[in-house]
C-alpha cells in the first residue's frame, strides 16, 4: 500500500504489522503475535492493578497494625502479688520474641513454612494450592500458608473460602513484610495464633498443657505445640491424643529434614510420650471471690476492658489464708455429714441410661491432690472394695473407708453408676488413688473474713463446690441470723445508759402485739431468774433480749443494725431481736468488725487497685469508712462479746488462747447456725445450712456446727500474732490503715429498704419467731 503524506508514525507501524506484501511474510507475522502477546499482558497486567486497587481499598492499614493490642488475660493477683485468677475473651499471654525458645522457633519454621526467612510473604505456589483447598474442602488447611499469610488471616480477614479473599490474604501479606521485620511478624504471629481449648498463642499453650513459660520448652514440647495450627481441635492432645502424638512426630521428622535436628535427636524425642502437665484450673482456689471481684470489675470498667485489656488486678485476697478457709469449710461440711449418718440417695448415671465410659462430672475440672473432696462415679464394686472413676483417673476404698456409715458390705449400699462423694488421702503420681467415702447431702456452708484494719476482704467462701452452685453464699444468702442480732440490741441498750452490770430478769414473758400475744421462751427452756446483762449476753438468753428490744423499740434496734451496715430488709417486729431477720454473711461480717475498730465501719472491700497493661493505674471507688457508734460503747460491747468465748455459748474457742470475741447463732428447727467473731486484727464470719431452709438435724447449734469451721480458720489467722490485744479501757483509740470519710456510705453501699415492709416469709397472723440460741 502506498505511503501517503502525513500519515501519522502509529498507522505506519500497525500497516507493517497487519498489511500482507510480497516481502518478508515472516517477519509481520512475528511482529503480529508480539504485539497481540504484548497487548494481552498489557490487559492482564491493568487487570491485576484494577484487583489490586478494588481490594486494598478496604483492607487494613499497616499502622492499624503497627498500633494492634490482642486481646489479653487480666490477671488476679493476692496481697503477696501472686496470681490466682483471671478473665479473658482469649486466654492469651502476649511476649516478645525473644521469649520464644529457638527450638519452638525452629519447629514452627520447619512445618508451617519452610521459607519463612527468605519469602516476601506470599510463596505462590503454595498460595494457588491453598486457595484450591479452601474453595473444595470443609476443614482448614492452614499450613498451605505462608506464616505471613495465616497472620493477616487471623487477624483481618473473615473466614469465608473466595479466590477474593485469597487475593486480600496475599495483598495484606506482601503489605506485612514491606512494613515489618521477619522477627516482628513471627512475634505477632506467635502471639496470635490459636492452639484450641480457649488458647492463643504459644506462652499461653506452654502454660497451658506444660505449666511452663515458652522459652523453657524441651524439644519434644515445642514439636507438639508447633503440630496445632493445623488443626487444634484435630490435632488436641487432650481429646485425641494418638493423632497429636502422629502429627508432633511429623514435625519432629520435618525438623529433621530441614537440618534443624539430627536424626538421632529426633528418634529420642518421638519416643518420649505427650508428657502433659496440664495448668491448675483457672479461678479454681478462690472462685467465689473471682467472681465477686468480676463483678465489681464490670460494673466499674465494662465487660469489653475487664475480659481483654490485660487488666492487673490487685486484690485484698490472702492466697494462704484462702487455701485455710477451703479446707474449714469442706472439713466441717465433712464432720457434720457425719454426724448426719449415711443418708444415700445417690444419683446413678446407669439408670438415667448414660454409658460409665463418657460420664464426666463438673467437679473433674479442678486438680485432683491430697487432701481434696471430689465427686466420683462407682465403675466396680465388690462387698469389701469400691472403685471410684475421679477423672482421668480411679479412686480404691476398703472397708475402713467407709466404716462411719456403719455398712460392713459395700454392695448393701451403693451400686455401680452411683455418684458419690470423697476425700483423696493419698494422690501418688501414678496407679490408683486412695480414697474415704464423704457425703453430700446437699448441706451448704460459706466463710468470709476481714482485715480489721482496712476492710479488706482476706478469704471468702460462698459453697461447698463452685462446679456444681455458683450462688454465693457468702454474698448473696439472706437468711435468719438467729443470735447473732443480739449485739445490736444490746448496742442500742448501752447507747441508752444501761451497764453490763445492770440486772435483767429472765422469766417467762409475754409481749402484745397488733396479731396477738407473743410468748417466746429461751433455747434451753428454762429461766434464770435476775441475771446481768453480760451474762444474758453471754449464755444467749433470748428474754433478755427482748425486754431490752421491747423497752427501747424495735425500731431503734433496726436502726442500729442498719448503721452498722446492714442494708438487708427487717420487718418491723419484736422477733426481729433475736434473730428472724434474714441478713448475709457478708453484711454480718462487716458490722461485727466495728466492734475491734472502735466503733469504726470500714466498707469491706476486694479490690486494692488496677492497673493497667502499659502499668497506669486506673480510678477505682475507694471504700466508705465512717464512725458507727462511740469508743466508748464499743469497748462496753468488746467486754460482753469476749465474755461468749470466756464463758457462754462459744466457750469452746477459749482453747485458742488468744483475745477473742464473737456471738453464736441458731434459727428455728436448726435451719441455719452462725459464728460471728473477731480477733484483734481479722473479722471472721462461718455459716452452715441447707438451700431450701431444711433443718440440720437436732442439737445443730451455732457453737456445734459453725463455730468449728471458724476456729479452724482463725488458728491460721492468728499464728503470726501471738502478742496482739485488744484495746483497754481508757487506752488511746484504734488508728486504722484507712482515712475516715465523714458522711460514708453504709457498708456494701446500698440504701436500707423500708422496714415497714411485709415479710413473704412470715406466717400469716402470728410474728415471725426465733427460738434461738
Amino acid at each position: 500500500m502506498p505511503e501517503t503524506r502525513g500519515e501519522s508514525r502509529w498507522r505506519r507501524i500497525l500497516r507493517q504489522i497487519f498489511v500482507t506484501g510480497p516481502e518478508y511474510p515472516s517477519r509481520r507475522i512475528a511482529r503480529r503475535v508480539t504485539f497481540i502477546t504484548l497487548l494481552g499482558l498489557s490487559a492482564v497486567f491493568g487487570a491485576m492493578c484494577g484487583l489490586m486497587l478494588v481490594y486494598s481499598i478496604d483492607l487494613p492499614q499497616m499502622e492499624d497494625l503497627a498500633r494492634y493490642r490482642p486481646n489479653t488475660t487480666t490477671e488476679l493477683l493476692d496481697t503477696h502479688g501472686r496470681v490466682f485468677g483471671s478473665f479473658a475473651l482469649e486466654r492469651r499471654v502476649v511476649v516478645p520474641y525473644a521469649a520464644f525458645s529457638p527450638v519452638l522457633r525452629e519447629a514452627i519454621i520447619s512445618i508451617e513454612d519452610k521459607s519463612f526467612e527468605r519469602n516476601w510473604g506470599v510463596n505462590l505456589v503454595r498460595a494457588v494450592g491453598a486457595a484450591y483447598r479452601d474453595l473444595n474442602s470443609n476443614g482448614r488447611s492452614q499450613g498451605a500458608s505462608t506464616l505471613t499469610m495465616q497472620l493477616a488471616r487471623n487477624l483481618f480477614l473473615s473466614s469465608e473460602k473466595t479466590f477474593s479473599r485469597k487475593l486480600e490474604e496475599i495483598f495484606l501479606s506482601v503489605q506485612i513484610e514491606r512494613r515489618f521485620t521477619k522477627q516482628q511478624i513471627f512475634e505477632l504471629y506467635a502471639n496470635q495464633i490459636y492452639l484450641g481449648h480457649g488458647t492463643y498463642g504459644f506462652e499461653a499453650g506452654s502454660e497451658f498443657f506444660f505449666s511452663k513459660h515458652a522459652r523453657d520448652l524441651t524439644l519434644p514440647e515445642a514439636a507438639l505445640l508447633a503440630a496445632l495450627p493445623k488443626g487444634p481441635e484435630a490435632y488436641s492432645p487432650l481429646k485425641y491424643p494418638e493423632r497429636a502424638l502422629r502429627r508432633r512426630n511429623l514435625v519432629l521428622s520435618e525438623m529433621a529434614s530441614d537440618g534443624k535436628i539430627t536424626e538421632q535427636q529426633a528418634e529420642a524425642a518421638k519416643a518420649a510420650p505427650l508428657g502433659l502437665r496440664l495448668e491448675a484450673p483457672v479461678n479454681s482456689v478462690a472462685p467465689y471471690f473471682v467472681e465477686e471481684v468480676r463483678r465489681q470489675l464490670e460494673k466499674e470498667y465494662g465487660v469489653e476492658q475487664v475480659h481483654g485489656a490485660g487488666l492487673r488486678v490487685y486484690t485484698t485476697l490472702d492466697l494462704d489464708l484462702q487455701l485455710v478457709a477451703n479446707k474449714a469449710v469442706l472439713d466441717g461440711l465433712a464432720t457434720y455429714e457425719r454426724r448426719r449418718e449415711w443418708v444415700g440417695k445417690l444419683q446413678n448415671v446407669v439408670r438415667q441410661g448414660t454409658d460409665l465410659g463418657s460420664y464426666r462430672h463438673p467437679d473433674w475440672t479442678q486438680t485432683v491432690a491430697k487432701g481434696s473432696y471430689i465427686h466420683g462415679l462407682v465403675t466396680e464394686l465388690s462387698p469389701r472394695k469400691i472403685v471410684v472413676k475421679v477423672g482421668a483417673r480411679e479412686a480404691v476404698m476398703t472397708p475402713d473407708d467407709w466404716a462411719w456409715t456403719e455398712h460392713y458390705s459395700a454392695e448393701r449400699f451403693l451400686q455401680v453408676g452411683d455418684i458419690v462423694y470423697v476425700r483423696i488421702e493419698d494422690c501418688p503420681p501414678e496407679g490408683a488413688l486412695r480414697a474415704t467415702l464423704q457425703q453430700d447431702s446437699g448441706a451448704q456452708a460459706s466463710l468470709m473474713a476481714v482485715d480489721n484494719s482496712n476492710g479488706e476482704v482476706l478469704a471468702m467462701v460462698g459453697g461447698r463446690d463452685f462446679a456444681l452452685s455458683q450462688f454465693n453464699r457468702a454474698t448473696q444468702a439472706q437468711r435468719q441470723v438467729g443470735s447473732s442480732f443480739k449485739p445490736y440490741v444490746y448496742t442500742t441498750a448501752i447507747e441508752a445508759g444501761e451497764k453490763p452490770t445492770d440486772i435483767v430478769v429472765d422469766s417467762p414473758t409475754s409481749f402484745p402485739t397488733p396479731n396477738g400475744w407473743y410468748t417466746p421462751h429461751n433455747y434451753e427452756a428454762d429461766y434464770r431468774g435476775p441475771m446481768t446483762l453480760l451474762s444474758a449476753f453471754a449464755e444467749s438468753r433470748n428474754i433478755p433480749a427482748l425486754k431490752l428490744a421491747a423497752k427501747y423499740g424495735i425500731r431503734k434496734v433496726i436502726e442500729t443494725a442498719h448503721r452498722f451496715g446492714i442494708v438487708s430488709n427487717i420487718p418491723a417486729f419484736l422477733p426481729v431481736a433475736i434473730g428472724s431477720a434474714d441478713i448475709t454473711l457478708a453484711e454480718q461480717v462487716g458490722a461485727y468488725s466495728v466492734f475491734p475498730n472502735d466503733g469504726i465501719l470500714i466498707e469491706p472491700h476486694t479490690i486494692r487497685k488496677v492497673v493497667q497493661a502499659d502499668g497506669l493505674p486506673l480510678d477505682h471507688t475507694p471504700s466508705g469508712v465512717s464512725e458507727v457508734i462511740s469508743v466508748e460503747t464499743a469497748r462496753t460491747m468488746m467486754q460482753m462479746l469476749q465474755a461468749v468465748v470466756r464463758q457462754g455459748t462459744a466457750v469452746a474457742a477459749s482453747q485458742l488462747n488468744h483475745p477473742l470475741g464473737g456471738k453464736t447463732g441458731t434459727t428455728n428447727d436448726y435451719a441455719d447456725a452462725w459464728f460471728l467473731g473477731f480477733s484483734p486484727s481479722v473479722t471472721c464470719g462461718t455459716w452452715i445450712g441447707f438451700d431450701n431452709r431444711q433443718s440440720l438435724g437436732k442439737k445443730e447449734t451455732g457453737a456445734k456446727a459453725a463455730l468449728p469451721m471458724w476456729m479452724s480458720f482463725m488458728r491460721a489467722a492468728i499464728a503470726d500474732k501471738p502478742d496482739e490485744t485488744f484495746a483497754s479501757a481508757g487506752s488511746p483509740k484504734k488508728t486504722l490503715a484507712v482515712p475516715m470519710n465523714s458522711g460514708a456510705a453504709p457498708a456494701a453501699g446500698a440504701k436500707p429498704k423500708d422496714d415497714d415492709e411485709s415479710d413473704p416469709d412470715a406466717p400469716a397472723g402470728k410474728p415471725k419467731s426465733a427460738d434461738v440460741q
